[in-house]
Parts: C-alpha cells; structure tokens; sequence
C-alpha cells in the first residue's frame, strides 16, 4: 500500500545531537533564503543544502523532498506564532479585558511579522502546497485554549461565553495578517492595520464586558 499523502511530508527523523539539530536549523534557514530568492518553482533541495553548506545526503536524512522542506518551514513559523499568543495570555492573566486585547495582538503580529516581510509573504504563499491547512488548524485549538484560559481571569467579567469571545478574536486576528500579507506593502500597511486590529478587538471586548460601555459612561 502506498503511504499517505501527508507522511511524505513529515520529517525522516528529529536531531537528538546539538550538531543535527543545528543541521537541521541552517537547512530550515536556508530553505526560507532559496525560497524568498527564487520562488517556489526554482527551489530545489540541491539549492537548499548549497545554502546551507550541507550536502544533499545530509539533508535527505531528515526531509525526504521539496515538500517537506516547506512544511517544516510553515510548522517552525506557526509553533513561534503560537507560542508567542500563549506567552502573552499567561503574562496577561487577571489584567483588564483592554490590556489584554492590546497585548494580544501587538505579540500576535509581532510574531507574524517578526521575520522580513517578503519571508512572512513568501510563507504565506506556499502554504496551501504543503498542507499549511492543517498545521493551521492544529495551532489554532492551542491558540483558543490559551486565549480563553486568559479571558477567565480578566478583573471584568464577561457577559459571553468566553469560548465563543475566543474565537471571535481568532477570527479578527487570521483575517486581518492575511489581508496585511496580501497587500502590495506589508511593511507599510503594518502600523496602520495593528492600530485599528486593537481597536477593533478592545471596542468588542468592552461590549463583551460587564462594565458600562464607555458611551453610557459619558451620558
């Protein structure tokens, strides 16, 4: 029987020893130089492991083709994403919804951008070759669980289920890195878009609250 679609796309092996393991880092790095320099079309695993300064056996121990080698480039990227989004919840436990909200997305694009844009952009746009799909869906449940877990300790309790408030920050979040990723200058667009993203998540998160809105203050 043939293997499945996705287990060629899983690694050969994981670095046990600091030289496999920074092996597989400047082969991981040069993967992203090859693919920002000559696209996904032209990327070899001979131009990666040229890159890199290791030979095409080396490489081929641990990802077995062109394919995997984006994949695992994709599943790095999302872990450092995901792993900021549940750094900042855990920093924010018992704050108020807005600074909660605030530091969400500052770590949330910040992290998504942390690289060069074109790297972000080029990323972005070989994610649908490799399955980026799924790897998306698996961050996203550890996103929600560190998103809620926060929300439940916020000082202004919620009036919505905090599952719910959640996924609506997900959402805001996903939809607004894609339309930056998009645009014609990320680099540009970035300051504009993560102001009104704060905004945007602060101003729900107040309706959301059981404190007073800030217009009923004011009356």
């Amino acid at each position: 029987m043939p293997p499945h679609p996705s287990a060629l796309l899983e690694p050969r092996k994981s670095p046990v020893q600091a030289r496999s393991t920074a092996s597989v880092e400047a082969i991981l790095e040069a993967t992203i130089q090859v693919l920002v320099t000559v696209g996904k079309e032209r990327l070899t695993t001979t131009r990666v492991a040229l890159r890199a300064g290791v030979s095409v056996g080396t490489l081929y121990q641990y990802f077995p083709n062109k394919s995997a080698l984006l994949q695992a480039v994709i599943q790095r990227h999302l872990d450092e994403v995901t792993e900021a989004v549940e750094h900042v919840c855990q920093e924010q436990e018992t704050a108020t919804l807005q600074q909660m909200g605030t530091a969400l997305i500052n770590a949330f694009l910040e992290a998504k951008m942390r690289n060069d844009p074109k790297t972000s952009v080029a990323m972005y746009s070989v994610s649908s070759d490799v399955d980026g799909a799924r790897i998306v869906r698996k961050m996203g449940v550890r996103t929600n669980k560190a998103i809620v877990g926060m929300l439940k300790t916020s000082c202004e309790p919620l009036t919505r289920d905090p599952q719910i408030v959640a996924t609506m920050l997900q959402s805001a979040m996903a939809g607004i890195s894609r339309s930056l990723l998009e645009s014609a200058s990320p680099e540009k667009q970035f300051e504009a878009f993560r102001q009104e993203l704060i905004f945007f998540v602060c101003t729900y998160m107040e309706a959301a609250s059981a404190r007073p809105s800030m217009r009923a203050r004011g009356r």
